[in-house]
């Protein structure tokens, strides 16, 4: 899950992903499921706006706060923070027993396609080896 902080709130549940994480809403998803309140995300890319609303979704979708920090001068800075409502954990944490996103209506016993290890045209990639790339470098 990651770990807990000891703040002026209380203890707060972090959770951390790296920036390219963004990309993908079933990190931020399994960071919540294992507990995270809030998700801390050290960035070192270009951040464009879509970029930014990615934050921002992950946020909403899994009813926790992301905060990002992003290197300010090659990078163009753009750090953010994001949450569901407002930075105040009691709040976040009535609005998680409440509202319906995160982890309170979801289908998992629907979601097979999404744990497949397939990957078909156009995403196939070949690495320098000539094989596919998910075949000859998937992790276990």
């Amino acid at each position: 899950m990651g770990c807990s902080l000891d703040t002026a709130q209380g203890e707060v549940k972090v959770g951390a992903m790296i920036c390219y994480d963004r990309e993908f809403p079933e990190s931020a998803r399994i960071l919540m499921l294992k507990g995270a309140e809030i998700i801390l995300v050290p960035n070192a890319s270009t951040l464009y706006p879509i970029h930014l609303e990615q934050f921002r979704l992950r946020a909403y979708e899994n009813m926790v706060g992301v905060a990002m920090t992003n290197y300010a001068e090659s990078n163009n800075g753009h750090s953010v923070a994001f949450d569901p409502i407002a930075f105040d954990m009691e709040r976040i944490r009535e609005y998680r027993r409440r509202e319906t996103s995160g982890n309170a209506f979801r289908r998992p016993h629907r979601y097979g396609l999404l744990t497949s290890c397939e990957v078909r045209d156009p995403f196939v990639r070949v690495g320098s080896d000539g094989q596919a790339y998910h075949q000859t470098r998937r992790r276990v």
